[in-house]
């Protein structure tokens, strides 16, 4: 059973194209990626399926409700949480819980215990008092969402949730992000730490407006990545590349963090091509060794394509 159903949804501001013609479906209780660079179209999307933006043209069902005809009715089954947090900072953490519970129309003897859990899940018992401002990035981040499915929504938008804080806060949210889906809640997730995508069950990869590619990590890796990938340790990264480039044994090179990966093909025989290349301009190798293809490297395989 699909909880969302996205049918050639676009959207234009005047001339530009933000959205372009996408479609996808998303399973009950899964946790949906949906990943490109920024500006890519990802927020902008989010917005159309949560009923707060119309559509230019197509449409979308969230729940079983139409974005264009229905709205009102979308929101009541779905939480969101933006991409900056959607807290009120000159409130307290218990000022907050409250505030989303009347949005929400929330009962006291219901909210009693919605309050519990959201203190619990951002390790907040006994600091109900203390202003929001003042919190960590990765506590704030917990507290935002509690608040976004104080309600128990049926489908939750996370929108760039992890942006601005440390891998351990985003490793701990996303602990937090799986125990939804596996009480079945769906959670679509827009970002783009495309490492983040290996959690998730299915992902999409948006770039420009466009889907350019969908599946979950593992096939998309299998389908995209035939070839072997080496990941090259050396200074002047920035030389190495376009030495590299050059290379008849070389499909596709990309810096990857300090390093450089590398697709090889049939005229890839050993390392020593590589060693051989680099140290005939002077670049130092400090390490090259064989490594498992990533999402990022996927990504960039079909922009680079494109």
């Amino acid at each position: 059973m699909n909880s969302i159903e996205v049918k050639n949804l676009t959207k234009k501001f005047g001339d530009f194209v933000s959205v372009n013609n996408i479609s996808f479906s998303v399973k009950k209780g899964e946790v949906f990626g949906f990943l490109g660079a920024n500006g890519a179209g990802k927020s902008t999307t989010i917005r159309m399926l949560c009923g707060i933006l119309k559509p230019t043209s197509g449409d979308a069902t969230i729940g079983g409700f139409s974005v264009i005809h229905q709205p009102e009715k979308v929101k009541l089954k779905i939480g969101y949480m933006s991409q900056k947090f959607s807290l009120y900072n000159d409130l307290t953490v218990e000022e907050n819980i409250n505030f989303f519970a009347g949005v929400y129309g929330i009962e006291r003897n219901i909210l009693v215990e919605r309050k519990k859990w959201i203190l619990t899940i951002a390790d907040l018992k006994g600091r109900e008092k203390l202003l929001t401002s003042s919190l960590p990035g990765g506590i704030k981040q917990r507290l935002a969402l509690g608040t976004a499915v104080i309600h128990k929504p049926e489908i939750v938008f996370l929108d760039e949730p992890t942006s601005g804080v440390d891998p351990i806060a985003r490793r701990n949210f996303w602990e937090l992000i799986n125990s939804l889906s596996d009480d079945g809640t769906t959670v679509v997730v827009t970002t783009h730490y495309l490492e983040e995508a290996e959690y998730c069950n299915n992902i999409i990869l948006i770039d420009s407006g466009r889907l350019i590619a969908e599946g979950n990590p593992k096939e998309l890796k299998a389908k995209y990545i035939t070839s072997k990938i080496l990941e090259v340790q050396c200074d002047n990264v920035t030389e190495a590349i376009e030495i590299l480039e050059k290379q008849n044994f070389v499909d596709d090179s990309n810096i990857f963090g300090n390093n450089i990966h590398i697709s090889v093909n049939d005229n890839f025989v050993s390392q020593e091509q590589i060693i051989n290349a680099l140290s005939a301009n002077s670049i130092n190798i400090y390490k090259i060794e064989e490594v498992m293809p990533t999402l990022e490297d996927v990504f960039i395989h079909l922009v680079d394509k494109k």
